[in-house]
């Protein structure tokens, strides 16, 4: 009987669960005793790393800041909106750069899995001083049509016809791509060619689009601050950077196989088969 899948709108297709290789086949099994000494021995080390965690956190905030010179623009649902407008009276503002280019027909789906976190802190970290925004790159109504239908309701803007995500190292240009020399994750990046890598190919037909197309944008996060009426540029991450920002992968460490991940297995979250 053939398996049954979750319905979705037109247009749009169920993507089958991949099977993952399984791991952890003839993991040793010990009395309580053994298992609580061994457990001991890890909290040791998960001490150390918390610690080490949180001397990076201070770092962080002590890092120089950068005055933002340029006025940058971005449409949001409020209107036109400059960069000072995003904080929405707090001094603090977070964005995380979502790969969403104009000529994607939906958001990628690496980016979509973190923003599924996004909606449950938004609102501490609002009354917190701090703003959390997603920009993309492409038009609002495609953003807004796409958030409705991941059930989202963080503010999101549109940086379309901007600077902002080419100063912030998210965006290549055609001639970038071609030639190599774009900066990425704090590094000059080589040429490379995206169509050899299956995972891009898979994400950029899942978000309709050519690989070239897709890897034109780029993950990351960046934090501002504003003083005095003045915006700063605190702190960027890109890449492996995010993984902390990534919910679903905290709780795949903390599970007895991890992340076990022999190939690209995750999905929207309205793409999966039902189970």
């Amino acid at each position: 009987m053939p398996k049954k899948t979750k319905k979705t709108a037109p247009g749009r297709k169920s993507v089958p669960r991949e099977k993952t290789v399984p791991k952890g086949e003839g993991r040793k099994v010990v009395s309580r005793k053994e298992w609580l000494a061994a457990r001991l021995k890890l909290l040791k080390a998960e001490k150390e790393l918390t610690h080490r965690s949180d001397e990076l956190a201070k770092k962080r905030q002590e890092l120089p800041w950068v005055r933002i010179e340029k006025q940058y623009r971005f449409e949001t649902e409020d209107g036109d909106a400059s960069l000072t407008d995003l904080f929405r009276g707090r001094s603090q503002l977070l964005v995380y750069h979502f790969m969403f280019g104009p000529d994607y027909t939906a958001g990628c789906p690496s980016c979509s899995a973190i923003a599924d976190g996004f909606n449950g802190i938004a609102v501490h970290l609002a009354n917190h001083d701090v703003m959390l925004w997603a920009v993309s790159r492409a038009p609002l109504a495609k953003l807004w049509e796409y958030r409705h239908r991941m059930g989202w309701t963080f503010p999101w803007a549109s940086s379309l016809g901007g600077d902002f995500n080419s100063d912030f190292n998210v965006e290549l240009t055609e001639e970038q791509q071609r030639k190599g020399g774009a900066e990425y994750n704090f590094e000059r990046e080589e040429v490379w060619r995206p169509e050899e890598s299956e995972g891009v190919r898979t994400f950029a037909e899942m978000s309709g689009t050519d690989p070239a197309t897709y890897v034109r944008e780029r993950p990351g996060m960046s934090a501002f601050a504003l003083e005095n009426g003045v915006v700063y540029h605190t702190y960027s991450a890109y890449a492996r950077g995010l993984d902390a920002l990534w919910g679903m992968y905290q709780w795949l460490d903390r599970a007895p196989k991890g992340r076990n991940e022999p190939d690209i297995w995750w999905r929207r979250h309205d793409e999966y088969e039902e189970r």
